[in-house]
């Protein structure tokens, strides 16, 4: 289960980015990885086309494994987790500090 979720600040733990910081672009679910904004660059080449005119090598992100990223919460990497409130709303919490991170 991905506790990570679109639009989360994260920071990189492990790897070639390690202590880079970013917003998640996009979750994958099936394969546990997410795209991070301005982590973990690739090149590739691209054939002229119809919407690019010159072709070339563009840089993009490429996804990174989530066990490779802390969530942060109030500048620090927590780890994270869920719990049940009494109203019965499913909640993600930092198992650090038992604070809601997010009451959606």
């Amino acid at each position: 289960m991905i506790r990570i979720r679109k639009s989360d600040m994260v920071k990189v733990i492990s790897g070639n980015y390690k202590g880079k910081t970013g917003r998640v672009l996009k979750v994958y679910l099936d394969t546990d990885r997410v795209i991070v904004e301005g982590v973990n660059f690739i090149k590739r080449h691209t054939r002229p086309s119809q919407n690019n005119q010159q072709g070339g090598i563009v840089e993009k992100e490429a996804p990174i494994h989530v066990s490779n990223i802390a969530l942060l919460f109030n500048n620090k990497p927590t780890k994270v987790g869920y719990k049940t409130l009494k109203d019965g709303k499913k909640v993600r919490y930092s198992k650090e500090t038992g604070e809601v991170i997010d009451a959606n």
